[in-house]
Order: C-alpha cells, then structure tokens, then sequence
C-alpha cells in the first residue's frame, strides 16, 4: 500500500479550494516535468496502479466514465480522473464510482502543494527557476495521491487539453490509451489547425501502450494519417471500433440500442438511456477497456455497466414538469452532436422550448451560435461565474445578428433560472452552464 513519504499539514476544504482557485490556470509554458517532479518528490504514487488515459475534443469525458464502469463491472478497484466538474470539485475524482470525500480532496492537494514547495525550493537553492505550478497540474498529482492511497487497480484519466503536455500525460503507469475525436478547440494552446491539434493528442500513443482510435478521429483524411503515423512510429496497431444503432430514442428516457464490434468479439444488444451520439463513446471505451485487459469482456456484466453508468450534464434532465434539460455541448462539434438528439425527441423546431444559451469567450463563439440560433424560436442568454465566459450582451448581439428572437439577457445563471422557472427550456453552450444549472436544482 502507498504511503506519503513525509507528513503534511491538515488542509481543510475551503483551504485546499482556496489554494487550487489560486493556482495559475494553464501557466506560462505547458513543462510536464512539473508534475513529474511533484510526483517523484511524493514517491511515485502514480506507480501504485495502473492508467488508461482518454484525450479528444468531444465525448472524452463520457468515453472515460463508460471506460471506468467496464472496468468496474469487470471486478476491478477503478478510479476516474474527469475535468472540469458540474458542480463540486470532489466530482473530479472518483473512486469505485463515487466522488472523493472532502476530506480526502484536501488531503491530496496539502500533498500536492507540499510538494511543489519542496521541489521548487530546490529548483531555486539551485539557481534554476521555479515551476509554474498549474490548478490542472496541482489537481493531478492530488489525485494519484488520493487513489494510490485508495488502493484502486486502475485509475482512468481524462486528459484536460491536448496530451502531449497534459498533466496527466506525466503518469508512469499509462497501459492503454484512446482518442475520441478532433475538432477546433482551445486553439490558443493547442494549434490553429486540425491536423496542428491532432498532432498534440495523437502523442498519447507512445511504444508498449494498446491504443484505440474513436469514429471522431477517422477524418478529415489528413486528421486520420496524423493518428496513423504517430500509431506506426510508435510501432503500435491502433483499434479502431465499429458500432450500430440498432434503435434510436425517440423521447426523453427512453433507450439507446446498439451493437459494438472490435477485432475480438461483437458485442450485441447494448443499452443505455442516453442519446444517440453516446453510441460511439461506449464503441471507444468497450475498445479500450478490451485494449487494457487483453481479452473480452464479460456480456452480461457489459450491459449492466453500460446501462446503469451516469453522464451528468450529457443530455440530462434536471427537471421533468415542465422540463428543463440541461447539456455540457461547448463547441460546434458537439453541439451538432446534440442538437441530432434532440431532433429524435422534438423534431419541430418550431415547438422547441426556449434555449438558454452561455459560451466560453476562447470557444468558437461564432460555430455555436449560429447552429443554435437555426435550431431553436426563441433564445435568452447569460454568462456563468467562469472567468472566460463571453459576457452576456456580447453574446445577445451574436444571437440577434444570426437572426434569433431574444427571450432575455440574464447577468448570471442563477438569474437567468429565476426569470425561467415557470416555463421549459433547454440550456447548452458550456460545461460551466450544464454545471452551475446543476447546481441549483439540487
């Protein structure tokens, strides 16, 4: 069983969320060597279990989630790794399928500043200079030290951005990774192109990992030779799954029905009370999960995992009368991928509830509005507590001039709930919305 090798301070959890909302967000240079080090000076807790790492610009979050349902269904101590949270920072660590205590939180990143302290203290005695030491960075190293000491068998990882220079990408134990998909995401960090982003994900495939291609990474051609290279280079045979709707939902709760083939074994006759555009999440994560343990997977422990495995903020319905549905769908990739499901359920646009709508000002703010100003009448806006979001009347003018009916301009989120509460509405555009709309229906 791992152990911290030197004592640290008790941090309650006000503390540990004051000193992770302090960190810097992304740093000034993305240096994997920072978590590195923090992890070396903790003792390698990230040796302690095994890793199944998940990157993309879509579905990655809920890919993971099935992934760590699998797996557990399988009879394994899993733990999940997932950003940004709905409403808790705890969410962003589970283990065996509930999110860490507060207390346990705490623990982990009193460890994880201990030892940012400790390794920059000597990277100073040194003369070199001190790392910039990230929330994510801070957030990661706090989580191996929460599951090594859970004494779980694996831990899956969603990555934050990217994957060469991810945090989580400093894990030793990465057995068997996945990437979803590719679109035009944090663009600042990651590339202005496609191909630019693909590049920086595909670089989770590294020699002696199983790995699995998503259907999102299969084009445009040139995304797909990006993957295909760096999978040779690493001399490894990627897995790329198949899927088949097999029945569609057709109003809210009611099942997704599909098949999922891959080289070992077509798996028929899954469920899950999801929208359509989960169906090639499940496909990645029974791929992977297949990758990890090197064999098939058990059929009836599979459907059960599958049926029973949560997505919070993934088409999910806060409140059935009247309803109110809320989705995490932040960039015209995935608001696509919602607003097909949401045509299996309301199909007339005309007769769709009014959308509330609030977008992070690093998104592609122009993509999502105009797919969202065509697909519902009315539309009323506000902006989330995120120091990123597009401010409220910023985002007015973007829907008014893509030709949109304003129902509102809302300042903040729980605003925007009060003026709506009588009345159904659909609420998309950023995790932060999906979270803080969580949040207060709780």
């Amino acid at each position: 069983m791992y152990k911290l090798p030197f004592e640290v301070p008790a941090m309650t959890y006000a503390e540990a969320l004051a000193h992770v909302r302090g960190a810097l967000r992304f740093g000034i240079e993305p240096l994997l060597e920072t978590v590195e080090d923090m992890l070396a000076e903790l003792g390698d807790p990230d040796l302690a279990f095994d890793c199944v790492q998940v990157a993309g610009t879509n579905g990655k979050t809920s890919t993971a989630r099935y992934t760590a349902a699998i797996l557990s269904g399988e009879g394994l101590g899993v733990a999940l790794y997932t950003s940004p949270e709905l409403v808790s920072y705890t969410e962003r660590m589970e283990v065996r399928g509930a999110p860490v205590s507060q207390e346990a939180f705490s623990h982990g990143v009193s460890a994880a500043k201990v030892a940012g302290e400790r390794v920059n203290e000597r990277r100073a005695a040194a003369g070199e200079r001190p790392y910039d030491i990230t929330e994510f960075d801070t957030l990661t190293v706090a989580a191996m030290v929460v599951f090594a000491e859970a004494g779980v068998d694996v831990a899956v990882l969603e990555c934050g951005m990217g994957g060469r220079w991810d945090a989580t990408s400093a894990a030793k134990s990465i057995r068997s990774v996945a990437v979803t998909g590719i679109g035009l995401d944090h663009m600042r960090i990651l590339g202005d192109t496609l191909e630019e982003i693909a590049g920086e994900k595909a670089a989770i495939i590294k020699p002696g990992r199983t790995c699995v291609l998503g259907a999102g990474t299969a084009s445009p051609a040139t995304v797909e030779r990006v993957f295909l290279d760096q999978a040779r280079a690493a001399d490894v045979e990627p897995v790329r799954p198949e899927f088949q709707i097999t029945k569609r939902p057709h109003r809210l709760g009611a099942p997704l029905e599909l098949d999922v083939a891959t080289p070992r074994k077509t798996y028929a006759e899954l469920a899950a009370l999801k929208p359509a555009y989960q169906a090639q999440n499940i496909a990645c994560a029974v791929a992977l999960c297949e990758c990890y343990l090197g064999r098939t997977l058990n059929e009836d422990a599979l459907f059960t995992s599958v049926v029973q495995c949560p997505t919070p903020g993934r088409f999910q319905l806060l409140r059935p009368d009247p309803p109110v549905l809320i989705d995490a769908c932040h960039n015209p990739q995935s608001v696509e991928a919602f607003l097909s499901a949401l045509s299996d359920v309301a199909p007339n646009r005309a007769e769709r509830p009014v959308l509330l709508a609030a977008v992070l000002s690093d998104k592609d703010v122009a993509g999502i509005v105009s797919l969202l100003a065509a697909a519902f009448p009315r539309v009323a806006v506000t902006q989330t507590a995120s120091p990123r979001a597009l401010p409220a009347p910023e985002l007015a003018r973007a829907f008014a001039a893509a030709g949109s009916e304003l129902a509102g301009t809302y300042p903040t989120v729980e605003a925007a709930a009060s003026a709506l509460c009588g009345e159904s509405y659909v609420a998309c555009g950023s995790i932060t919305l999906a979270g803080e709309l969580a949040g207060l229906f709780r």
